[in-house]
């Protein structure tokens, strides 16, 4: 599933295949607790992201920005555990494709941080 988009598509792109995966997790006590966990932090990336648009200062974009980059990296770690957990099957392509896009995400939000941090003009 290659699919190549601008941050904000892939952002809105990823939410909505969060939303699909957790509409067809196991309805069990073990999978409730992550699986509702999910949707949250894998859509909140792309709401942060209309945010960072509209950032009114460079320190307010890297607030912004990190806000997304920590629920990228929360929903990371539940489809780890969950995939550790046999609940969800990374060798499903639409699975492998989330983490893959997960992790694509999370690579870019650091290197923007990273990049509006140094290019910050610094009080002397």
């Amino acid at each position: 599933m290659e699919r190549k988009y601008d941050i904000e598509d892939r952002c809105v792109v990823f939410a909505a295949e969060i939303v699909k995966l957790t509409d067809g997790l196991p309805n069990t006590k073990s999978a409730n607790h992550p699986g509702g966990q999910l949707p949250r932090s894998g859509t909140a990336p792309a709401l942060h992201y209309g945010e960072v648009q509209a950032a009114g200062s460079p320190n307010d974009f890297i607030h912004k920005m990190s806000g997304a980059l920590k629920e990228l990296r929360e929903s990371k770690n539940n489809m780890r555990v969950q995939a550790l957990a046999g609940i969800m099957d990374l060798q499903k392509p639409e699975q492998k494709w989330l983490m893959k896009a997960c992790g694509e995400l999370i690579a870019i939000s650091t290197a923007s941080i990273k990049t509006a941090e140094r290019n910050h003009p610094r009080k002397k």
